[in-house]
């Protein structure tokens, strides 16, 4: 699915522009076109310093960000290369700590493509394009640490072209992108597991049996030491911390400020990749310290003040989360009950507001959440071939959510969600969730962009 992304800078959008004309327009896997790309440009991925390689199907981005609040809690320099971005393309490449300048961005887009198209056209996909262009980035100026986010999959992701991290890691797994993995579990662990080195630690968290065994025959194939969790590392959350252990001893780390009962799990592999890789020295304080300094947005966020939290009653939350797959709507669902959970043993009314792509599972993301919903309000993702809203109002409806509704946009959904706030009950909380476009879209209107 082509990515549209625009940028307020008149140069950088110049260079988007030549980007999506040149690009074939959609997701193409393969590490043909990245490596004659980055050969043209000198191959800076062999001049990288301690790279943390991650991949997964939900989680990754939220590891990511812990690894980044560690290793810059121990005073390291880090480079970040995620995907997709929210509001603005320059979320995607984090140089030394600070997302990159329109400027440097414009320059850089601008000798990538250059290199892309210099003696014919090598067919660069958008991503890879955006994934040389920060390897370029990250090669000339200094840090001591770079974490990239795989992209899709791992075996045949462009970020796959980095020679030799310091350590690689998979975060939760499930179906999502079957288009390109395929919907068995055993084979979406395969090629998460393709991005395992020789002689690089591999970290993984618990899987069902089947698929464990597939990524440790990858895994091993490929010469790389597997620490998995439950044999090599554990974490337990204990009150109010967690309890992580490995050979290397226990360690007592705080809760995440990162909402939900998912983000444990999430800081635990961080901490686990951090403790299993050699470039460099983590203290036990900076990995504390990574729980509370970690910050992921659209990740179960509570919106702060803003245009659309205005809409709303004061005692009226509204979350926004960019989940879009079963995996990820049943941590969601229990993250949003725990939300909603009141002292007395009661719960607040849930109400959702959904947008989704339409190559996205609509029943696999209703059913967790359906329970719980006292009610649905069906937007259009801007900008993206999506799922009608009344195609997904009757979805909910057929999943046994009583209140459906649609609305032309979140700004009116959220208009809608204020009227079913009634001042004689309990107050509801409102949740946003479905896409990462979406998502993007409602930073944006709430005026809270990423940083």
């Amino acid at each position: 699915m082509p990515d549209h992304a625009t940028s307020s800078d008149p140069e950088v959008q110049r260079q988007l522009d030549r980007l999506m004309a040149l690009s074939p327009g959609a997701d193409v896997l393969g590490l043909g076109r990245i490596t004659e790309l980055l050969d043209r440009l000198g191959n800076p991925q062999e001049r990288l310093q301690a790279v943390f390689h991650v991949a997964g199907t939900n989680g990754k981005g939220s590891t990511c960000a812990f690894l980044r609040a560690a290793l810059e809690a121990q005073g390291l320099a880090v480079h970040v290369y995620s995907s997709p971005h929210l509001v603005r393309f320059n979320e995607r490449i984090r140089i030394a700590g600070t997302l990159i300048e329109d400027v440097a961005l414009a320059a850089l887009l601008d000798e990538v493509l250059d290199a892309a198209t210099r003696n014919g056209n090598i067919g660069a996909s958008f991503f890879e394009v955006t994934t040389a262009a920060a390897l370029l980035a990250f090669a000339r100026t200094p840090a001591d640490a770079c974490v990239i986010e795989v992209g899709l999959g791992g075996r045949l992701d462009a970020t796959n072209i980095i020679p030799r991290p310091a350590v690689t890691g998979i975060a939760q797994l499930g179906v999502d992108h079957e288009a390109f993995l395929g919907k068995s579990p055993e084979g979406i662990g395969g090629e998460k597991a393709g991005i395992a080195r020789a002689g690089v630690p591999m970290v993984t968290m618990h899987y069902p049996s089947s698929v464990a065994a597939r990524v440790a025959e990858v895994t091993e194939a490929a010469g790389a030491p597997l620490h998995a969790e439950g044999s090599d590392w554990d974490y337990r959350v204990a009150d109010d911390h967690i309890v992580y252990s490995d050979a290397k001893g226990q360690l007592r780390l705080p809760l995440p400020a990162l909402a939900g009962p998912h983000q444990p799990g999430n800081l635990a592999l961080a901490v686990a990749m951090l403790r299993h890789q050699q470039a460099l020295a983590i203290a036990e304080d900076a990995l504390a310290a990574a729980a509370a300094r970690a910050r992921w947005p659209a990740r179960m966020q509570r919106l702060g003040a803003g245009p659309l939290t205005a809409m709303l009653p004061d005692d009226v939350p509204l979350w926004l989360d960019g989940g879009h797959n079963a995996a990820a709507s049943r941590a969601i669902a229990d993250a949003i009950a725990g939300i909603a959970a009141t002292p007395s043993g009661h719960r607040r009314p849930i109400l959702l507001i959904l947008g989704m792509l339409a190559n996205k599972d609509m029943a696999g993301l209703l059913d967790p959440l359906a329970p719980l919903a006292d009610g649905l309000i069906a937007v259009p993702v801007p900008g993206h071939a999506h799922h009608a809203p009344a195609e997904l109002a009757r979805a909910a409806q057929g999943a046994g959510i009583a209140f459906t509704a649609t609305a032309p946009d979140v700004p009116n959904a959220v208009r809608m969600a204020s009227h079913r706030c009634d001042p004689r009950g309990m107050p509801p909380v409102v949740l946003i969730l479905g896409s990462l476009y979406l998502a993007g879209e409602v930073l944006a209107a709430n005026e809270e962009l990423p940083d």
